[in-house]
């Protein structure tokens, strides 16, 4: 099984990861501990592969969840972005879980590791067969919109062709990760897919763009008896707001229709919302697609990335994934979903 080589020239897209080998028990604690935080010295490593996150037991108190940011992926100044977001949210009592403000801060530097201390929140998946939570979830979300179309990021980049398109194809082709005899098919069906993508916006027009979460999977959301909360808006960015809709919807057309149905009965009751961004379906899932590829390309050199994705990179991988694109092809050139 042939896996892509570590490219030679690791930029801020590909920080030099090793770094995290350094990120020890003994460093995490130590962490806290200079932001007066005192673990009991039990650690639980969380499912994350972008960052490194840990729940600690503090000595005498609750246990919190440590975050320590990937080194060179985003700026300090982005990074707050998303604290200062979260936190406008939290103030208009919207159920997010932001960044403990210690010393006046929300971001920490230890040993050279950026990090930001949550509290833990439990939840559990929801329930998005249910007509009642997806109505929920856009109440939810509509909320959100409207806070985030109040003012706009500075610091954090837009989802767009470029960032999610263009710029993962050519980190693809020019740092050779692709089979030699798949190059060809591979080039062909990315043009084909960005040529639709770019039919979609066209079709659609110019659009709102807000502050999002970016990454709006149920995987990010926890839910109680009070309802939802989100978690994890280390993807936030700027883009249409279907961007933060369309990955709640799921099965056949049928089904995806009425899934949107409920979710904008609750969405509009505080945001509105532009049908013609139902013409951007399609080209946002297409444009994750490309991204998923090259951000695992990117990551490669992290211990972490080949234990938990053996698959990637094989001539099984991307010869799906062209088949998969000519299908995305196809699908970007069907009629827009139709909520009732």
């Amino acid at each position: 099984m042939s896996h892509p080589p570590v490219p030679d020239d690791l930029s801020i897209d590909t920080p030099t990861t090793w770094s995290y080998a350094g990120l020890t028990p003994d460093t995490v604690l130590d962490a806290l501990d200079s932001v007066g935080l005192h673990g009991d010295g039990r650690l639980l490593a969380l499912n994350s592969y972008e960052n490194r996150v840990y729940q600690v037991w503090m000595d005498g108190g609750s246990p919190v969840v440590a975050k320590f940011y990937r080194p060179g992926r985003w700026s300090t100044p982005a990074i707050l972005e998303e604290h200062a977001f979260t936190g406008e949210l939290a103030e208009r009592e919207i159920p997010v879980v932001t960044a403990t403000i210690i010393g006046g801060r929300t971001l920490h530097e230890f040993q050279g590791f950026r990090f930001a201390v949550f509290p833990k929140r439990g939840g559990r998946a929801p329930e998005l067969e249910d007509p009642k939570t997806l109505e929920w979830m856009g109440r939810f979300i509509g909320r959100m919109h409207a806070v985030g179309a109040l003012r706009a990021f500075h610091d954090r980049p837009s989802l767009d062709i470029t960032t999610f398109g263009e710029e993962p194809r050519d980190y693809l082709l020019t740092h050779g990760l692709l089979p030699a005899d798949l190059v060809d098919s591979w080039t062909r069906v990315l043009s084909l897919t960005l040529d639709g993508v770019r039919r979609c916006y066209d079709r659609a027009g110019n659009l709102r763009t807000l502050r999002l979460h970016g990454d709006c999977h149920a995987g990010n959301v926890l839910w109680t008896d009070d309802g939802p909360h989100f978690v994890d808006f280390d993807d936030s960015r700027t883009g249409p707001a279907v961007q933060d809709l369309w990955m709640l919807l799921t099965g056949d057309r049928a089904a995806a229709n009425g899934q949107l149905t409920d979710v904008l009965a609750g969405y509009e009751d505080f945001c509105d919302f532009s049908p013609r961004e139902l013409l951007l379906v399609e080209a946002l899932r297409a444009l994750r697609m490309i991204h998923y590829a090259a951000w695992l390309a990117r990551r490669w050199a992290d211990p972490a990335f080949p234990a938990a994705f053996p698959w990637f990179g094989t001539q099984r991988y991307w010869q799906d994934q062209i088949l998969a694109l000519r299908e995305q092809v196809a699908a970007m050139d069907e009629p827009p979903l139709t909520p009732a």
